[in-house]
């Protein structure tokens, strides 16, 4: 695998880290990272709080895909303080200091959660249509102020502006993709995900189109999100930049799901 780049995957045994292993294990030399083994393949099990534990996995590694983070979008401040926010920075800080060529940051739609508060994102994710037509009204872009849900959108923020730092001062590529709802199906399971289901087929190509970007992206925060007929968020520039084409849309399933 000696002409392959080499790929650190953090968080690597979870539900989303499955996923970026099967989109990209034919086309990088993988290097695997949890806080316990992933189950049938080699890995390293290490805390990503501890940074003199965490810092030896980065040598030699060409790109990093950050997913190492409690999920449950409804954690305390005490745990995202605890642990996502500073597993985020040490990620960035290794990845500078080995001379890691682009760091690949998982963030999450709860980073702009807030304008769902306002119309017509309000009455989309309720599912009332009245009045709108698919993509007849202003989307919601990474360029508008960050409007976070909670603590763990705060963190998610927050890691966007130290990738920023890290990509400013020290010439890190940092692609941040806030991604939509992921649960691993096709099909939405509520009313609001048939604007902002992100299907596990987009999904792995949104990180295969992050990690191959040109060299020359430096920056770019991202939406990540299925070509749902609903879908509010501005995902253009991931087309112009990163050439990701969702191919899903979670509106043919409108008359097989019922909530």
């Amino acid at each position: 695998m000696a002409d392959k780049k080499r790929v650190l995957i953090t968080g690597a045994a979870g539900r989303i880290g499955t996923m970026v292993r099967e989109a990209l294990q034919a086309d990088y030399d993988l290097r695997l990272l949890d806080l316990k083994p992933v189950e049938g393949h080699d890995s390293i099990v290490a805390d990503t709080t501890d940074y003199d534990a965490y810092r030896p996995v980065f040598e030699g590694i060409d790109i990093v895909v950050d997913l190492a983070n409690d999920p449950n979008g409804s954690l305390s401040w005490e745990r995202a303080y605890a642990n996502n926010i500073p597993s985020t920075y040490n990620c960035l800080r290794a990845a500078q200091e080995a001379g890691v060529k682009r760091v690949v940051y998982t963030s999450s739609n709860r980073a702009s959660e807030g304008y769902e508060h306002d119309e017509p994102y309000a009455s989309i994710c309720r599912g009332d249509y009245t009045g709108l037509k698919p993509g007849g009204f202003p989307l919601v872009t990474t360029s508008m102020p960050v409007r976070p849900s909670g603590p763990y959108g705060i963190g998610k923020c927050l890691g966007e502006a130290a990738a920023r730092y890290f990509s400013d001062y020290y010439g890190l590529s940092c692609v941040c993709l806030r991604l939509g709802t992921v649960h691993g199906s096709d099909q939405p399971r509520a009313v609001r995900q048939f604007a902002t289901l992100l299907a596990p087929d987009d999904l792995k190509r949104l990180y295969a189109c992050a990690v191959a970007a040109p060299d020359s992206l430096r920056f770019g925060t991202y939406f990540g999100v299925s070509s749902n007929d609903w879908r509010f968020w501005d995902i253009s520039d991931a087309a112009r930049d990163l050439g990701y084409h969702p191919q899903e849309n979670a509106e043919r399933y409108r008359n097989d799901v019922t909530f």
